[in-house]
């Protein structure tokens, strides 16, 4: 199976995600996608992934970001998976209302991000999260998320910059 190299723009970290248009703050949710959020989840509706493959690898764990109070609405997508000592980060996607000049929301792959290294912690990983990069986002990445580059198109989030991603978005 080819691996996927990832490509996503970290276009602001927030404190939750921010409206473009007022600047308003919406506190987020972030839960298992279930097998009823593939109705909104398709090619169809402009997703560029096809997320149900990611639901249908048991290895995976696919969560989608919400605004609290409004579940039906899909901000975003990750899939994980929990390796021996730190959790891989497969897929991200922003919903298509988030990407481009017209976005409605800042602060999603940011989000999603630090959700991957709250599970790490969780899981007792000290924070660290991989992902396999595009060569041209390589340094975009060790600018916005503190990354690492490990070799090849390798990219860690350490510790330190697993907690201060998680701080921002995590209050708890």
């Amino acid at each position: 199976m080819r691996k996927r190299l990832l490509d996503f723009e970290v276009d602001k970290l927030t404190e939750s995600i921010e409206n473009v248009a007022t600047g308003d703050k919406f506190l987020t949710e972030i839960s298992l996608v279930s097998k009823s959020d593939f109705k909104f989840i398709t090619k169809k509706n402009n997703w560029l992934f096809n997320w149900r493959d990611e639901y249908n690898d048991l290895q995976k764990e696919v969560y989608k970001l919400t605004i609290a109070n409004n579940p039906q609405t899909i901000q975003g997508l990750i899939s994980l998976t929990v390796e021996n000592d730190h959790v891989f980060m497969h897929l991200i996607e922003s919903a298509p209302s988030n990407k481009g000049k017209e976005k409605i929301y800042l602060g999603v792959p940011g989000n999603l991000v630090a959700f991957g290294c709250k599970i790490s912690f969780e899981r007792g990983f000290d924070g660290f999260l991989s992902f396999r990069s595009k060569t041209q986002l390589i340094e975009h990445y060790i600018k916005t998320l503190g990354a690492y580059h490990f070799g090849g198109h390798l990219m860690i989030i350490s510790t330190e910059a697993a907690h201060n991603l998680v701080s921002k978005y995590f209050k708890s």
